[in-house]
């Protein structure tokens, strides 16, 4: 079965529940980073998309970056509570420019 988590802070990730979505309430980037892994590589509950909050995309740009060229798991970065820092939208633009060879947003 294809799964949707969310990784992020307990405030940023609850919302997400009530929409059926598996949500994991994390500290910090130490306690993330395995977990993304665990997620990203999981056989079972496979994940088509795993939602990261901004905030720990910094300390889990090198596990993130294994992925960004591969169908699954799609990793994408979400607003945290305090609004967003403008990583997702980079992260964005970035994949449409490899997509189609320009940036068109």
């Amino acid at each position: 079965m294809v799964k949707i988590a969310v990784i992020g802070g307990r405030e940023t990730v609850l919302g997400f529940k009530a929409l059926g979505l598996d949500v994991f309430p994390v500290e910090d980037g130490a306690e993330a980073k395995p977990l993304l892994r665990r997620l990203a590589q999981d056989t079972v509950n496979t994940y088509a998309i795993i939602y990261v909050e901004e905030n720990l995309a910094e300390e889990l740009d090198s596990e993130i970056e294994k992925y960004k060229d591969k169908a699954r798991p799609a990793i994408i970065l979400i607003p945290g509570k305090d609004g967003p820092l403008g990583l997702g939208q980079n992260a964005l633009r970035a994949a449409v420019e490899r997509a189609v060879g320009s940036d068109i947003l």
